[in-house]
């Protein structure tokens, strides 16, 4: 960027809070939008934020607001690693609206998750993703954290309190969605 540039994210006067229940049909919309063209997604992104809401499986639901609509999404959700309930949670699906995306919206609702993780004492979380994206939060990949499956390298996991278990991370079965 050069010198006295203005950035995407310092133009965009966005609001990050927790949903409230009039942002359910907005995040549904957002969710569907956001990974239409995406390479990796099945279309189902949607069905595991709604499934995980029926569940009351949605501890931490973030949205970023402007101009009084909702662009920007996070779910925070409970994993299990081996037979433990470690208080750990997975993070994801990220949604921001196509015409905001790159605009620092799904890094700040990001970091203002973990942040309230923190707050909570959720002793850490694990992500799947692109490793270049992930790493700038402190997300990396442990050899004895396993998720069967997509490449290693991009199962990573944080650490908000203690150090990172080792054993095999479970999703809520709300993963398991199949649609669109």
């Amino acid at each position: 960027m050069k010198a006295g540039a203005v950035s995407a994210a310092e133009v965009l006067h966005f609001v990050v809070r927790e949903e409230a229940p009039d942002d359910i049909e907005p995040i549904d919309e957002l969710t569907r939008a956001a990974f239409r063209d995406h390479p990796f997604s099945r279309q189902t992104e949607h069905l595991i934020v709604r499934g995980l809401r029926e569940a009351g499986a949605l501890p931490l639901s973030l949205v970023a607001t402007l101009e009084g609509g909702v662009v920007g999404h996070v779910v925070f959700s409970p994993v299990t690693i081996g037979a433990q309930d470690p208080a750990w949670c997975g993070l994801g699906p990220v949604s921001v609206m196509p015409a905001h995306q790159r605009s620092g919206i799904g890094s700040s609702l990001v970091r203002s998750g973990l942040r309230r993780l923190r707050e909570r004492r959720v002793a850490g979380c694990v992500v799947l993703g692109d490793p270049a994206y992930y790493a700038r939060f402190g997300f990396a990949p442990h050899a004895g954290l396993v998720y069967p499956g997509p490449p290693a390298s991009h199962f990573m996991a944080l650490a908000l309190e203690g150090v990172v278990p080792n054993g095999e991370v479970k999703y809520h079965p709300a993963f398991s969605k199949s649609g669109p």
